[in-house]
């Protein structure tokens, strides 16, 4: 059974235009009744702050009226808690719902909700390791004898030098790394340009996009040992793959075991804090902007649609300036 239970503490045209709402939520779409309930804690608090503005039914609502609410519900001070972004735009999505049915049913010639955005989320800021940390992790992958360390060597430093994510950098095939083996050397002797340049990879983003990004000298390095002195063995176990990186079987090798490498190499580091293939990522995009790379050439080598995807890492330079800032300045702090 629908709740049809009145709405208190409310006035007459309110009330019954609620209810009606609620009814036609309950009858006509078939929301259980715990749905519905939760539509009347939401919008019973939504009318009584329109009551108490002198609103006394939805016809005279406006968009300010709708805008003041979502302060109210932010800051709780009707008396009711205080929301966080998150629960406030599920108590505005209420409100549009009422609204654009009053409009639809007659009871309201407008909808003042239409226009009106819940606040934003606060978007967490990712996390990097410093280039120090980077380092240690690095130079704690691969360590011991055998192909296996050499292919989890090339793995982690292929990761944090193209910034790419790991089912891009698993999903590699042989063919995809292009001026590496028998070129550096004459790539050198050609002059420092022509040995920065040698050497990039072709990563299948989201959608199945294709990127070239660079790899720098010390992942060519580690590649190159790879390539010569361990993919072969690790290939001799299967039945053959062009795949880059390849497992003990001489299969590919898969996102989780990529993840294990990652874990095993953080542990030998001593790093303390979570380290995931997507920290190696956020490292990668928040070094080369503290570097003054442009935040679009950062867009294109991590393979980004929008700048705005890219643009939160500029908030993480941004911060690490302010703490630099703070802990230098000698008027900094009061």
């Amino acid at each position: 059974m629908p709740d049809t239970s009145p709405v208190p503490t409310l006035s007459s045209a309110l009330a019954g235009a609620l209810q009606d709402y609620l009814a036609h939520l309950g009858v006509e779409r078939g929301l259980s009744a715990n749905t519905v309930a939760a539509y009347r804690r939401d919008l019973g608090r939504y009318a009584r702050h329109l009551e108490s503005t002198g609103r006394t039914g939805l016809d005279g609502v406006g968009e300010r009226d709708v805008e003041d609410y979502v302060l109210v519900l932010r800051q709780g001070s009707d008396g009711g808690a205080p929301l966080s972004p998150s629960s406030t735009a599920r108590a505005l999505a209420a409100v549009r719902g009422w609204h654009r049915f009053a409009l639809a049913e007659g009871l309201s010639r407008t909808d003042p909700s239409s226009q009106v955005h819940a606040p934003s989320a606060l978007r967490r800021l990712p996390h990097a390791l410093s280039v120090d940390e980077v380092a240690r992790l690095l130079d704690a992958a691969g360590t011991g004898d055998g192909a296996v360390p050499l292919r989890d060597r090339a793995l982690l430093e292929l990761l944090y030098s193209t910034g790419g994510r790991i089912s891009e950098v698993v999903g590699l095939d042989v063919d995809d790394v292009d001026g590496l083996l028998g070129e550096r050397d004459g790539a050198a002797a050609g002059g420092d340009a022509d040995a920065r340049s040698a050497g990039s990879v072709r990563l299948r983003g989201k959608g199945n996009k294709e990127r070239v990004v660079p790899v720098g000298s010390y992942a060519r390095t580690a590649l190159e040992a790879y390539l010569v002195r361990a993919r072969a063995p690790l290939a001799a176990a299967g039945r053959g793959t062009p795949a880059l990186f390849l497992n003990t079987r001489g299969a590919r090798l898969s996102r989780q075991s990529a993840w294990s490498v990652l874990q095993a190499s953080a542990d030998r580091a001593g790093l303390t804090q979570h380290v995931s293939p997507h920290t190696l990522r956020h490292s990668f995009a928040t070094h080369l902007l503290a570097g003054g790379a442009d935040v679009r050439v950062v867009q294109e080598l991590l393979g980004h649609a929008s700048v705005t995807t890219t643009q939160i890492y500029t908030m993480v330079t941004r911060e690490a300036l302010r703490e630099v800032y703070a802990a230098a300045h000698p008027r900094a702090l009061g």
